[in-house]
């Protein structure tokens, strides 16, 4: 598995604790920054995440913003990307088995350090079950496609 990794400057410390635990699940990685606590906008670091997860360079991505709203938002405007904003254990999980998504957004200043660890690893390590959900999943990709 292959993932890109990046954060404005709201997100920060969360980003380099997800670094520490892809590199604990040894889990190839990206970081495409940003190194700067002074404002920036986050669609620069969440479309390039998105456009390059989309093409297949990277299996999925990681972008962690103040509260993981803009960055979720500006990946889903990405045609095939299904970018989850994640801030529970359970939720993680089931947008992995439910909904194949391949972009996880959180917010450094809604969870600390600790669950956004949690969160991604459970992300990471849950499988896509397919099934009465690839039914779901394909009705978004036919519209995508459809109104693209």
């Amino acid at each position: 598995m292959k993932v890109a990794v990046a954060s404005d400057h709201g997100g920060v410390n969360i980003r380099k604790e997800i670094i520490s635990l892809l590199e604990e699940l040894k889990i190839e990685y990206t970081d495409m920054g940003c190194e700067c606590e002074t404002s920036v906008d986050y669609p620069d670091y969440a479309l390039p995440v998105a456009e390059r997860v989309a093409s297949g360079e990277f299996d999925r991505g990681i972008l962690i913003c103040g509260t993981g709203i803009g960055m979720s938002i500006a990946a889903n405007k990405v045609k095939g990307i299904r970018c989850a904003l994640v801030h529970d254990m359970f939720s993680a999980q089931a947008t992995r088995e439910h909904n194949d998504s391949n972009i996880l957004a959180m917010g450094e200043r809604v969870i600390g350090p600790g669950l956004a660890r949690e969160i991604a690893k459970i992300w990471l390590t849950t499988e896509y079950l397919g099934g009465r959900h690839a039914t779901r999943v394909g009705k978004i990709d036919k519209y995508e496609n459809e109104h693209a």
